[in-house]
């Protein structure tokens, strides 16, 4: 689970005048004062019934002023917005606002939350009654469209009395950074990987690879064919003849997580329209990507493998060494939260040549990217090559499902088949791409977004049960 720690801090403020007059007449009141146009009816007829409209006039207008002064100041209000979850793209998060009203009159009051685009295509007007000396309350839910830190706004209230008659109009400073997660999944689908990892671990445990890792088990006496830089001189001392050290399978390994954040990974995918997804905006490769990585921490730091991260576009965006513990997920989720797709192509061979330094031991690697559409080979391919040299690699391509389709769908017409051939030339090519990672060693994966998740934690859990690192 994610600590609550993520959530925004409420922010309180109190109001201030939003302008220089900072009142109006309500929709109430200008009905009224026209419905005093209606006096000029008889007055067709008899001049003086005439000057009651001016009277009239001036009987609403007074009526307005007095209302307006039962309305408390500005200052007397006093609003809060907080959140009940942390932001996170694909889960609705849901705002209270509170206000409190020190004045003596119940207000009707109309609220507009300045939140950024990010959060809310549009804001809404909302509507409460704030009571004297009662904090008045209400929720409403934004979903999240962007990952990335975000300025939320100021808070506009107009407020009146139980007459109608004159609105008072306040803001309140609810300004604050607001940061929106990846997808945060913790439900029944993540505790099915989380069993099978316990189950892999408790089958480990039984078996007891000697001598297939560099994890001290035990000692014993020497044997002949044993290697002799395995020979503990100390013991061997003590007891007066060759002792040798045993080792096992180490069940704690370093896990990088890899991501490109270029230009091809800003490719919005639409996915397919289920209840869950319906209405939302299609997101990027690398959002999706980001919520692999999150899943893929939760379930390898749940193994007790040590987790890192490299985020990469033309330079190193973001970079976390392994670690474990709840506090290193928090800094995972922290960092991926802030991995931007850049418009430039992403620089392959600099961050395989930084993740060589960062990671000298055999190691998992999980690489997303996506492969581009060129005459040469991508570099992202060389990449990978230099890291099999150490590391067991699982290199995700995230392929494009409108192209699938166009290649998979029957032409009726000459531009449809050229569109279908030209998909399926690019299909072809990154199959060749992909089967040269293969026989190199690699694990490789060549999906559409929607099955990214499922598809990487269950070769993870392969990985974990061949013991391959």
């Amino acid at each position: 689970m994610i600590s609550p720690s993520l959530h925004p801090a409420p922010v309180s403020a109190v109001c201030e005048r939003r302008r220089r007059w900072g009142f109006g007449l309500t929709p109430r009141c200008i009905g009224l004062l026209l419905v005093g146009f209606l006096w000029l009816i008889p007055g067709f007829w008899e001049w003086r019934l005439a000057f009651a409209m001016p009277a009239w006039e001036a009987l609403v207008l007074l009526a307005a002023l007095l209302d307006g002064l039962r309305l408390p100041a500005p200052a007397k209000l006093t609003a809060t917005r907080s959140w009940s979850n942390a932001p996170a793209l694909g889960n609705e998060t849901e705002i209270e606002l509170r206000v409190e009203n020190h004045g003596k009159t119940i207000l009707d009051c109309r609220l507009v939350d300045d939140l950024p685009p990010a959060l809310v295509a549009e804001p809404a007007t909302l509507r409460l009654t704030a009571f004297p000396h009662v904090p008045a309350k209400l929720r409403y839910r934004v979903a999240p469209k962007e990952r990335g830190d975000w300025q939320t706004g100021w808070l506009y209230l107009r407020y009146r009395s139980g007459l109608g008659l004159l609105d008072r109009w306040a803001r309140a400073p609810l300004t604050q950074t607001v940061r929106v997660y990846p997808t945060l999944r913790a439900g029944e689908e993540q505790q099915i990987f989380l069993a099978r990892s316990r189950q892999i671990d408790l089958h480990l445990r039984r078996s007891q690879q000697r001598g297939l890792g560099r994890d001290f088990e035990s000692l014993r006496d020497y044997r002949e064919g044993d290697d002799l830089r395995d020979i503990c001189w100390t013991a061997t001392a003590r007891r007066g003849s060759p002792i040798t050290r045993q080792y096992q399978s180490e069940r704690s390994q370093p896990v990088w997580i890899v991501l490109d954040c270029g230009r091809l990974m800003r490719a919005r995918v639409a996915m397919a329209q289920t209840a869950q997804n319906s209405g939302r905006a299609p997101s990027t490769k690398l959002d999706h990507a980001c919520t692999t990585a999150v899943a893929l921490a939760q379930l390898a730091l749940y193994s007790g493998d040590r987790v890192g991260l490299l985020a990469y576009g033309q330079g190193i965006q973001q970079r976390l060494l392994p670690g474990r513990g709840a506090s290193h997920l928090r800094q995972l989720i922290e960092s991926l939260a802030l991995a931007r797709a850049e418009s430039s192509e992403a620089d392959h061979l600099r961050a395989t040549a930084q993740l060589n330094r960062l990671q000298p031991r055999r190691s998992l690697i999980l690489w997303i990217t996506d492969l581009a559409e060129s005459a040469m080979r991508p570099e992202v391919i060389d990449g990978a090559l230099q890291l099999l040299r150490r590391h067991v690699l699982l290199f995700v391509a995230m392929a494009q499902p409108e192209v699938e389709q166009i290649a998979q769908a029957r032409p009726k017409n000459v531009e449809q088949l050229f569109r279908a051939a030209a998909a399926q030339q690019m299909a072809a090519r990154r199959e060749l791409l992909l089967a040269r990672l293969r026989e190199q060693g690699a694990l490789t994966l060549d999906l559409n977004p929607e099955a990214l998740t499922s598809s990487v934690l269950n070769q993870y859990l392969s990985v974990k049960e061949r013991a391959m690192v």
